[in-house]
């Protein structure tokens, strides 16, 4: 599938946003999950860095921009009904934003 193709592909919900589950290439680990606008996958594709749209502060991000912890993408799929990504990366550094290598970090004894 080409970019643009893929990219008309992604149904996203009614905020213009779709959440994008992030993986380590390399051992499988789920990293984190958040989200993308169209900009956000026309940046990550472009620039093979994980650039993300933040709810909160409604701005574009690319993780490791300020921490250093870069996540640099291998592959992207889109899921069969094409309202959830899954973005394989190369992470440097920790994922989550408490420093943790993943976000998920905490379970259930």
């Amino acid at each position: 599938m080409d970019k643009e193709s893929f990219i008309n592909a992604v149904s996203y919900n009614e905020k213009g946003l779709v959440p994008v589950i992030t993986q380590d290439y390399n051992t499988g680990e789920v990293l984190m999950l958040a989200w993308m606008n169209e900009e956000a996958l026309r940046q990550t594709l472009e620039k093979k860095r994980m650039v993300y749209y933040s709810r909160s502060r409604k701005t574009l991000w690319m993780k490791g921009e300020t921490s250093g912890h870069f996540q640099n993408l291998v592959s992207i799929s889109i899921d069969c009904d094409g309202d959830t990504l899954l973005a394989k990366v190369i992470q440097e550094g920790a994922a989550c934003h408490t420093g943790n290598r993943t976000c998920f970090f905490r379970s259930i004894e």
